[in-house]
């Protein structure tokens, strides 16, 4: 075994495997994976085998397509057989929310170039005789879902690795890890220390304790899961051909063939997680203890689906652990806090996923950054916050969903209330509907006297619809009041300060008193965060942005901090609290409590000034993110109650109303506001959403992200965000729905919903520029069915920013 290697790939399973063979494939050879015992020791060997494209998220969907793809050019590398069986697959729906999911999943795949279709009854049952497609209302087919053989896929990665160079030690336990002063590491193991340039988690079942020899915490807990394997069935092998998969959301169970007979695994209610404790050293190829009665209850429902089934005889049954993060998704990037050391673990669908996952994490250590968005599986969106009680409970949750419905509007109940701010009280005393993110709890809206305290879940218009119109009313006619704790907030000082912004932000730095929006850009020109920078002092910034992205952009700021000293930067996220009012009354009452000129002369639009409102020292900005007239007050934490109570007090006359993220979300379609993860992405780039015109291309600073900034503006994308008013039925679109124009597919929608002062069914999403004009005529796909919509270039409200501005 070597004693230095560019990258140390710890764990020998799927994961490892193709995160050692995609490095070598984009040019890093100098690669040694360690794994403790055999290939495929811990859950790969025990996996089912099966690989699909469907997942809620396009980007994750994207590369569960690229490691189906993929599987065949590993065979003609290595020699090796992945034992490849691209049989189809069909996912049922028995109720009619469950169709509309497979619709809005079926219109997504329309723009990524994925063949699925939707079947009506007749057709499952001519593709699945074996299925009972009685209560079945159709079904969702992708033609490359398939299984394969795990032990032959994960030898065939690593065969395919070996050729290009890449080394593998067998049966050689990692005891230790060190950092190093230049950022490598020293990898203690059984056979002697490794020296390596970067360290790569892929542990698996052992994930946790790798982490936890970095001294990190990783979120994620293994959970029992189990599958069995019939004896013969003559109604599968008289058959000409492979019987396709068979996803029964509603029976919690997977099928497949399994040469003369079938797999069939459940993802119970009744389930259990393993090793709470820790994962044991010298667990690798063992079963665990079979427990019919976890899944007796949802073999009875198999019975009635496939009736061969409770005809056929049991061969084997198999119970092994694999891994979870707390929202499914894998745990890919590098972990924050730490120099060269990256997680990929977390894999629970290790054959739909890990090839993506390879990918991703070889294009992020090689060429700094990957070639699309990968928040949802990017281990930085957990924070410190998150704890491993916590992570067990939404992990049983998360198992227990496995076959669930995600609607748009879902809060799930696990692990809540977990964080919460001192106003928390107060809103549940004003009859507050929460939801939650990064561990807080947030208000989405205040429920009336005579209306449920939950938000019933649904792809169509919710129970939530008339208490957030009377919101968006009295932002819009008098005065709103919301708290702003859903802002991340940093403050950088120092003499260092000014330049350092200035070289990390595209925008222009804004003179003290003022503030700026500005974009923060990878180096490959891509959308990484948008940021509202405020001048405190000529050496004090406060910046705002995405409260759910802190890990993700503190990270991103710590690896380009200065090693002189001269730049603090501090996360004041939880520490500087307050709240945001909004609308024509705005101005009136935060006169009442702040002593301080409060004109438009004297705090104009985007300025910022420190003064006293009610009993506290605030920070004042003029800017709200609702379109409307309004300011942003930031105080310390525990002195929001009393801001609370000033403003309160102050504005009993004006008609003050407490609005939640609903209203708040429906207010900045009416000017065509965009939001992280939505419209501002690492996908996308200034010049298609409108970010261009707050990058100062011109500035004498060479801003990370300017040569692909300055590229782009002089050859710009042919696609262009717009915002179209839909004429929608009772269901809004939510995001990823495709636009169709003469008969084609020509764009998706971002984000969209009900623009309750306008009265109008808004939607943001991108469009050909050359079809960018006003009252274009277009078509959205909602659920299946195509809404007229209509191209609006300008602001449905204030479209001229008096209001704004004033």
């Amino acid at each position: 075994m070597k004693s230095h290697v560019q990258v140390a790939v710890i764990g020998g399973g799927v994961v490892g495997a193709s995160v050692l063979y995609h490095l070598t494939k984009l040019g890093w050879t100098d690669v040694l994976l360690i794994e403790r015992s055999d290939l495929t020791s811990g859950s790969t060997w025990h996996a089912a085998g099966g690989f699909h494209t469907l997942n809620a998220d396009t980007n994750m969907a994207a590369l569960q397509g690229y490691t189906i793809r993929l599987y065949r050019e590993l065979e003609e590398i290595s020699g090796q057989s992945c034992g490849l069986h691209h049989v189809g697959g069909l996912t049922l729906a028995t109720t009619p929310d469950r169709l509309d999911f497979l619709k809005a999943e079926r219109a997504k795949h329309r723009y990524m170039g994925l063949e699925t279709d939707i079947l009506g009854p007749e057709e499952i049952a001519r593709l699945s005789p074996i299925t009972d497609v009685d209560g079945v209302l159709g079904a969702l087919y992708d033609p490359l879902d398939g299984h394969l053989d795990p032990s032959g896929t994960t030898h065939a990665y690593v065969k395919a690795a070996r050729l290009a160079g890449a080394e593998v030690a067998l049966h050689t336990p990692v005891t230790g890890l060190t950092p190093r002063p230049d950022g490598s590491w020293t990898v203690a193991t059984a056979a002697g220390p490794v020296v390596a340039e970067h360290v790569v988690n892929a542990a698996g079942l052992w994930a946790r304790e790798v982490g936890a020899l970095a001294g990190v915490f990783l979120p994620l807990h293994a959970m029992e899961h189990q599958y069995l394997v019939t004896d013969d069935i003559a109604e599968v092998y008289e058959r000409d051909g492979e019987l396709p998969h068979v996803i029964d959301p509603g029976g919690e169970s997977y099928l497949r063939q399994e040469g003369r007979g079938l797999v069939i695994g459940f993802y119970e209610q009744a389930c259990h997680p393993w090793a709470v404790d820790g994962t044991p050293q010298d667990f690798g190829h063992e079963l665990l203890e079979v427990d019919f009665d976890r899944f007796g209850d949802r073999l009875e429902v198999a019975y009635r689906r496939y009736p061969c089934l409770e005809r056929a005889g049991v061969k084997q049954v198999i119970n092994g652990p694999f891994t979870f993060a707390p929202d499914g998704n894998p745990l890919v990037g590098p972990v924050p806090g730490l120099r060269n050391f990256w997680s990929a673990c977390a894999v629970m669908a290790g054959f739909s996923q890990g090839g993506g996952v390879g990918l991703t994490l070889a294009e992020w250590m090689v060429e700094g950054e990957p070639s699309r968005d990968v928040f949802a599986m990017d281990v930085a969106r957990f924070g410190r916050w998150i704890t491993p009680a916590y992570t067990r409970h939404k992990v049983v949750e998360n198992y227990q969903r496995r076959f669930s419905i995600s609607y748009p509007n879902e809060e799930l109940p696990v692990g809540r209330p977990m964080n919460v701010t001192p106003a928390y009280g107060v809103w549940r005393s004003r009859r507050a509907v929460f939801g939650s993110g990064y561990g807080l709890e947030h208000v989405n809206y205040f429920a009336g006297e005579d209306e449920a305290l939950f938000e019933t879940p649904s792809f169509r218009r919710s129970n939530a619809f008339a208490a957030v119109a009377r919101e968006c009313r009295a932002v819009r006619t008098a005065v709103g009041l919301n708290e702003i704790h859903n802002f991340a907030k940093y403050e950088v000082t120092g003499a260092g300060a000014r330049d350092w912004l200035d070289r990390v932000m595209a925008g222009r730095m804004p003179k003290v008193g003022r503030l700026t929006l500005s974009p923060l850009l990878s180096p490959q020109g891509r959308i990484i965060g948008d940021f509202t920078i405020s001048a405190l002092a000529q050496d004090r910034f406060q910046l705002t942005a995405s409260f759910g992205a802190q890990a993700y952009h503190t990270r991103w700021f710590e690896r380009h901090l200065p090693d002189d000293g001269s730049v603090s930067l501090t996360n004041l996220s939880l520490a500087r609290l307050g709240f945001q009012i909004a609308g024509p009354e705005a101005r009136t009452l935060l006169s009442r409590v702040a002593r301080a000129d409060v004109s438009t002369a004297a705090l104009p639009f985007l300025g910022v000034a420190e003064m006293e409102v009610g009993l506290s020292r605030a920070i004042v900005q003029r800017v709200s993110y609702t379109g409307d007239l309004g300011y942003e007050i930031y105080v310390p934490a525990a002195e929001q109650l009393a801001l609370y109570e000033a403003l309160t007090q102050a504005g009993a006359d004006l008609g003050l109303t407490p609005f939640g993220m609903r209203a708040m979300m429906s207010l900045r379609l009416e000017k065509g506001f965009g939001s992280w993860l939505r419209e501002y992405r690492p996908d996308y780039r200034p010049v298609e959403t409108g970010l261009d015109r707050f990058v100062a291309y011109g500035k004498p600073t060479d801003f990370i992200g300017r040569a692909a900034a300055l590229a782009d503006r002089d050859a710009p994308p042919d696609r262009r965000l717009a915002t179209f008013v839909v004429d929608a039925d009772d269901a809004d679109v939510s995001g990823d729905e495709p636009i169709w124009h003469d008969g084609r597919v020509v764009g998706f929608v971002t984000s969209g919903g009900y623009a309750h002062h306008v009265g109008a069914s808004v939607a943001i999403g991108f469009l050909p520029v050359d079809l960018i004009a006003e009252g274009r005529a277009v078509e959205i796909e909602i659920l299946g069915d195509r809404r007229p919509a209509r191209l609006a270039t300008r602001p449905l409200f204030d479209p001229d920013g008096v209001r704004l501005r004033g």
